[in-house]
């Protein structure tokens, strides 16, 4: 496709250059969600009664407009990345308060009993015993968060090119090039598709356990015959 890696000048960026505003605008709120959602999860593992306020309130924002919620930051931040990424910082707390507190109410109360016999406190037990075995679930979150956040950068088009990949979108209407679209797309799709493998990839490296042993788990299952059988034998 002619002309699919040549960015117009007025975006100030080279293709590589939209990649990586694009992937900073996306993560690093992705980040700061789950840096603000952690203690928020574990105070609502430790208080029942504050899970569904807080998850009323994070469900409220998440149902508001991006670009209404860009808006009314604009007054406050201009045009600039940071409102951009506080809405998507936002956002991500509706997948990922719900996917830790899920995961970490998962963890076995004698789990939680033998590290507090070995003298773990409540922030050390929560660091070294619930979050790892919960890590499946937050990282299912996680991966949710960035796929979203990915997509949603591109609003930020809209207010003053801090959309990275997605004021292509814009240039190729102004400039009547839809092979700019096209870029915008494929390559927001690619980054999203490659950090989700990451993830993947970060759950297996985390959990080790979990892959090898579900498959021997079924595999042994298979292999033992049912007692009926074993006793008629």
């Amino acid at each position: 496709m002619n002309g699919f890696f040549d960015i117009p000048s007025d975006l100030q960026n080279t293709y590589l250059g939209l990649i990586g505003l694009h992937l900073r605008e996306a993560l690093l709120p992705v980040l700061a969600g789950l840096l603000l959602a952690l203690p928020v999860a574990q105070l609502c593992v430790r208080l029942r009664w504050l899970y569904p306020p807080v998850l009323g309130v994070t469900t409220v924002l998440y149902a508001i407009p991006s670009l209404a919620f860009f808006v009314v930051l604009i007054d406050y931040t201009g045009q600039t990345e940071l409102t951009v990424m506080i809405p998507l910082a936002v956002y991500s707390l509706v997948v990922l308060v719900p996917a830790i507190v899920d995961g970490v109410r998962s963890v076995p109360q004698e789990t939680l009993a033998a590290a507090t016999a070995m003298g773990f406190g409540p922030v050390r037990r929560y660091a070294q015993v619930q979050l790892p075995i919960a890590a499946p679930a937050i990282i299912a979150g996680l991966r949710v968060a960035t796929v979203s956040s990915i997509s949603l950068v591109s609003v930020g088009a809209l207010i003053g090119n801090q959309g990275a990949l997605g004021n292509l979108l814009a240039a190729a209407q102004k400039y009547d090039r839809p092979v700019l679209a096209v870029n915008s797309v494929l390559t927001t799709a690619a980054l999203a598709v490659l950090c989700d493998a990451l993830l993947v990839g970060l759950r297996l490296l985390l959990t080790p356990w979990m892959p090898r042993g579900t498959r021997r788990g079924t595999a042994r299952r298979q292999a033992l015959p049912e007692p009926e059988e074993a006793t008629a034998r």
